[in-house]
This record gives C-alpha cells, sequence and structure tokens, in this order.
C-alpha cells in the first residue's frame, strides 16, 4: 500500500475545494471499487477525502414530480425505497441484480456512477492498458475480450462500463447533480455524463478537477412496464456479459438500454421507434455499426436475443 493522506469534509463545497487543492485527490465513500484498486495499486490516490459525512444520503421529491436520490444513498436503501419500487421499479431491480446484499449495504449512488471497468487488463498492472497509463497501449485489443465492448470503442480501449444502475439510470433519463470548487452547482443529464474512448480513455466523465456528484434527479414517472435482464457467466456476482433494461407501454412504444456492450450505458433514442417491431428490428438500429472482436461477437446475437425475451416479458 502506498501511503496517502486522509481527511473527512464537513461540506460538499469542503470536499470539492480539498480535491481541487490536491490534484492527486480522490472521495471515498463507500470504498467498494476505490479501496480493491489501491489495494492493487492500478490507483494510487495521495490524499483521500471522506465524505460519508456530508449530509447526502436522503431522497426527497422534487417540484416536478420527480425525485432526487442524495451521493450517498446506498444501493440498499435506494432499491428497496417504496417510492422507488413503485414509480422506477427499474432502478430496484438494476441495483438487485448487481453484486452481493453485503455490498450493496455499503456502494453509494454517485460511488456506482463512477465505479472503473471490470477490464482484466485494467486490472493486471503487468499488462499494458491505456485507462491505468495513458498513452501505454490497450492489451485487450488483440488479447481475451469476451467480456468487452461491441459499441463505442476505439483504437486505444475497448473496455465496457460495469454498472447496473448505470443502465435503470440512463433509461429514466436521469441527471447527475454535482457541485464545483468555486461553489457553483451543475446539473448533467446522465446521457452526457460518460466521455467516449477516443484517445484519451482515463477521461471518463465530464467531471472537472474537483467536481463532486451530490445527488442524482429522476424525472417524473413514466409508468409503463419496467423489465432488467442481465446475462452472466454465472447465476450471481457477475458482470454482465449482457443487460438489458426497457420500460414498454401499452402501445408498444418505449425505452431500452443495454449495459455490458459498451464504455457507457448504451441507448439510441432512434432505435426506440423501432420496439413496437420487435427486437431484431431495434437492435439492428440500436447496434449500428458495432465493432465487436471475434471473442464477443456473440454479444449482437445475445443482446437481441435478450430483448427479445424481455419484451414478450413486458407484454404478458
Amino acid at each position: 500500500m502506498k501511503p496517502f493522506t486522509y481527511e473527512r469534509a464537513s461540506s460538499p463545497a469542503e470536499a470539492a475545494v480539498g480535491a481541487a487543492r490536491n490534484p492527486n485527490a480522490k472521495f471515498i465513500a463507500g470504498g467498494t471499487n476505490l479501496l480493491d484498486l489501491m489495494k492493487l495499486q492500478v490507483e494510487a490516490p495521495g490524499h483521500l477525502i471522506d465524505v460519508n459525512g456530508l449530509a447526502l444520503d436522503k431522497m426527497e421529491a422534487t417540484s416536478e414530480g420527480g425525485l432526487r436520490i442524495g451521493a450517498l444513498v446506498r444501493n440498499t436503501d435506494l432499491a428497496a425505497d417504496a417510492r422507488v419500487r413503485r414509480d422506477y421499479p427499474l432502478l430496484s431491480r438494476a441495483l438487485l441484480a448487481g453484486a452481493s446484499g453485503q455490498l450493496r449495504n455499503k456502494a453509494t449512488t454517485a460511488g456506482n456512477l463512477l465505479q472503473r471497468t471490470r477490464c482484466p487488463y485494467f486490472y493486471d498492472t503487468n499488462q499494458p492498458c491505456n485507462k491505468r497509463q495513458p498513452g501505454s497501449g490497450c492489451s485487450a485489443i488483440g488479447g481475451f475480450s469476451r467480456q468487452l465492448a461491441v459499441i463505442g470503442a476505439s483504437e486505444a480501449c475497448i473496455a465496457t462500463h460495469p454498472s447496473d444502475m448505470a443502465v435503470a439510470m440512463r433509461a429514466l433519463d436521469a441527471t447527475v447533480e454535482t457541485i464545483r470548487p468555486d461553489g457553483t452547482a451543475r446539473a448533467i443529464p446522465i446521457a452526457d455524463f460518460y466521455l467516449p474512448p477516443g484517445d484519451t480513455p482515463h477521461l471518463e466523465t465530464v467531471l472537472t478537477p474537483g467536481e463532486l456528484i451530490t445527488a442524482v434527479a429522476l424525472p417524473k414517472p413514466v409508468g409503463g412496464t419496467h423489465v432488467y435482464r442481465k446475462v452472466r457467466d454465472r447465476a450471481s456476482y457477475a458482470f454482465a456479459l449482457v443487460s438489458v433494461g426497457v420500460i414498454i407501454q401499452k402501445d408498444g412504444s418505449g425505452r431500452v438500454a443495454l449495459g455490458g456492450v459498451a464504455h457507457k450505458p448504451w441507448r439510441q433514442e432512434a432505435a426506440e421507434a423501432e420496439l413496437p417491431r420487435g427486437a431484431k428490428p431495434t437492435v439492428a438500429r440500436l447496434l449500428a455499426g458495432a465493432k465487436p472482436t471475434p471473442e464477443n461477437a456473440f454479444k449482437l446475437k445475445l443482446v437481441e436475443r435478450t430483448l427479445a425475451a424481455v419484451l414478450t416479458e413486458a407484454k404478458a
């Protein structure tokens, strides 16, 4: 373990200022991802800012009829909340599909959105990885890529985003609320939150240095039938090969977001016009331009079959 300094922030503004003052600082709350990365020396922050004492663990209704979820709300509490289960069941189901009960008890809403990829080469410090060491190369390209991206990748990175919760948030049109070191607040649509890998895959979100997530806001419920299905190599505690989250209305229209296929939750609103016609035309537009590797090309058919099963369930 590399040495680091530590402080407890007393306010969101103070946390943001502290992070801006220490360029090698990281915020820590549940620590379910960061601590693992520190133990493996994938991450080596020189300073940790503990945000657990901040009053960001509440959920409240918004004036627009939606729900504001504090950044420190634990995944267990969010999944079990009566309002979430009634109005946003896709979110509850996605959370319950991720990790173990013990991890959900610690993991936070903001931390879930910010977790790093589970690409095996990212975790292996003996292998080149542009996410871990910019400019070193991508071992996954030409390597073991069965679990990695089929769309949205680049010549520098084919890693996927691991979050189940983020898939639901994308389908629900969530907004990420933040505070910057200068005290200004920002509201970022989740559609704009994650950056494409391009030539800089180590830059994963639009957050600026020191910017702290304070909440995630959900708009007014849209109704419909919510289904989340996760396909993985084993029945529990495994990241998705493919996951599908849908909200289907009675007329067959709806929304669909995918996990396990790209650097971010994958949604193409233009493709949703095809949902009444079924899975095949929807996926043809949703994954247009996909560039799978020989090892993960099966994901294209797996997405189609999983969406077909989900649509059948939603219409039952």
